[in-house]
């Protein structure tokens, strides 16, 4: 799968938003709503816009992002449901630190499919400084969904710890090293020693969630 990650780093906060999703290989008419496809001309139009979304990601890789930006934007005038096309656009908008716009264009996405993790994850990162609380609710969904989602554990960790909750934020942090042993470096100092994977004997298999590094 072809992604393009950001990773920005700090002190405390390690900022991994998940890249581009390309459409499904095995089944491609399916990105308007899970389990929908469409048939006679809507086929068509639907064709069209998958083709427009995946020269979109080519362009974004390229770094052209308008257009790449232009690509999503047609692919919706052909079909306003295809979610990677909103997603997409998002990814655009976090990069380029467009707040409100990549969060109503993960909302959107989020319309067609509520459970599109890759949306959910993005959406959180967004919010962990302005609405803690909904960033944790939107985690524990992803984690809920993917107990190896590394990088969901870790950001929830970064939540939790943000709100207080020492004892909640020391566990996610452990899940999160436990499945994906590279992100101890991203464990804020204090919860180091409690997440050391080498601690464990029952670490889970390294994996992280859709649409990362897994």
């Amino acid at each position: 799968m072809a992604l393009w990650t950001a990773l920005v780093a700090t002190v405390v906060v390690a900022q991994l938003v998940t890249g581009w999703v390309p459409l499904p290989t095995a089944d491609s008419k399916t990105t308007t709503a899970a389990g929908t496809k469409p048939t006679g001309p809507a086929a068509k139009l639907v064709l069209k816009a998958e083709e427009l979304v995946q020269a979109g990601i080519r362009q974004g890789e390229n770094k052209d992002f308008s257009g790449a930006r232009s690509s999503f934007r047609r692919a919706l005038d052909l079909d306003p449901a295809n979610k990677l096309a909103w997603y997409n656009l998002g990814v655009i908008a976090q990069e380029n630190h467009r707040t409100a716009d990549a969060r109503a264009a993960y909302d959107k996405a989020l319309k067609i499919d509520p459970d599109f993790d890759s949306a959910l994850y993005n959406k959180a990162i967004l919010l962990e400084s302005s609405d803690t609380d909904k960033a944790i609710a939107l985690l524990k969904r992803i984690v809920g969904a993917d107990p190896r989602a590394a990088t969901a554990y870790l950001h929830l960790g970064q939540a939790l710890a943000k709100k207080g909750r020492d004892g909640e934020a020391e566990d996610a942090f452990g899940f999160a090293v436990r499945a994906d042993p590279s992100l101890q470096q991203f464990v804020p100092e204090q919860f180091r020693d409690s997440s050391d994977s080498s601690d464990s004997t029952t670490a889970a298999s390294t994996g992280t969630e859709a649409g990362t590094n897994r």
